[in-house]
């Protein structure tokens, strides 16, 4: 709680509009309550009135200072099928089918973020992955100059010795199935940025196999020695300041003893902060079996390398995973810049 306490003190500071397509789900109503109630600022439920009512009457959840939008009978939903349409057309949407996607809690949420009608978008507890990114990527698409969208999970386990005072960054977990040397390496830079932005700190950068330093020899061991030599030369290009090593296996990542067995003069090795898993297959089983198995409190994913602030939590989330998911989504987006620049940039449309 020691982190996402941080992260929620800093939002308290600077409140924040955060979306909420799935606005009858009971988790989501329960956690958009938390966010008013802590004054982060204001939630914004996507759905039916009647439901999202009768929802949160069964809960037994007040609606004060939650907004409730049906994207059916929003003032706005004329103008963004058309804004929706003029991105799209090159593509070969028609008219009618763009008015039909803003008409779906995803897509509309997405072109309120597009709009700037909402600081953050949080999705995902009752839909799959590709149906929350479709629409960001259609109408957010990644920020200027990033060539990889990816996602993080922040994870914070009971043993502060481990990575960050208890926490870890995590990446990906959740939409490249098999990275490129290249989307390895950008995925380690993301990861990086968003682990200085939110706690402050020089990321110590763990590209894992399962080899350490040569102690194995495989076609994956290669991209990831590779991927972080080229990890290394961008953050040096881009001034980013962080460490990164690898190949390594996660017990020389994160155990000093074991570390200081397999390897030596590292910066990263026995200490790491973040962890860059070589697929998603490692990175999500990672992720899952480290909160089932290790009690830990997972906050995700975080989408990296989009042009504006959003995530797609897990639908095995709780409650309490939700609001920490939000409050970190919302306070990238007071300084999102930083992370991205160029990011927020006016979107193709908006000056229709």
């Amino acid at each position: 709680m020691h982190f996402i306490g941080n992260v929620i003190e800093k939002l308290q500071r600077h409140p924040k509009r955060v979306v909420f397509p799935e606005g009858d789900e009971p988790r989501i109503l329960q956690a958009a309550r938390q966010f008013h109630a802590l004054r982060l600022g204001v939630p914004i439920l996507l759905g039916d009135y009647l439901k999202v009512q009768a929802a949160a009457k069964d809960l037994n959840i007040s609606l004060e200072g939650i907004r409730i939008i049906n994207p059916a009978t929003s003032e706005d939903l004329d103008n963004f099928s058309r804004r929706f349409y003029s991105l799209r057309r090159e593509k070969g949407l028609r008219t009618t089918e763009a008015r039909e996607a803003m008409l779906q809690p995803n897509f509309y949420g997405a072109m309120m973020l597009a709009m700037h009608q909402a600081d953050g978008l949080i999705s995902g507890a009752s839909h799959i992955t590709g149906s929350v990114l479709r629409p960001l990527f259609q109408i957010i698409k990644v920020a200027p100059d990033i060539h990889t969208a990816s996602s993080c999970m922040v994870m914070e386990v009971d043993d502060t010795r481990i990575g960050e005072e208890g926490v870890l960054f995590m990446a990906d977990c959740g939409v490249i199935p098999d990275p490129t040397v290249d989307q390895l390496a950008d995925i380690a830079i993301s990861t990086a940025r968003l682990a200085r932005h939110m706690l402050g700190i020089r990321p110590r950068v763990a590209l894992l196999s399962f080899s350490t330093k040569g102690s194995a020899a495989h076609p994956s061991v290669g991209k990831v020695q590779a991927a972080t030599a080229l990890a290394r030369r961008k953050a040096s290009q881009m001034l980013l300041e962080a460490d990164f090593d690898g190949e390594l296996q996660a017990d020389a990542a994160l155990v000093p003893e074991i570390a200081s067995r397999k390897l030596h003069d590292s910066q990263v090795a026995g200490r790491a902060n973040v962890l860059i898993f070589p697929d998603l297959n490692s990175g999500n089983i990672a992720c899952k079996l480290l909160a089932v198995v290790g009690h830990a409190k997972s906050y995700g994913q975080i989408l990296l390398g989009l042009n504006r602030p959003a995530a797609d939590c897990s639908r095995g989330s709780s409650a309490h995973d939700i609001l920490g998911v939000a409050a970190i989504v919302a306070v990238q987006s007071t300084d999102y810049q930083k992370l991205y620049p160029g990011a927020d940039a006016e979107l193709p449309g908006e000056a229709d």
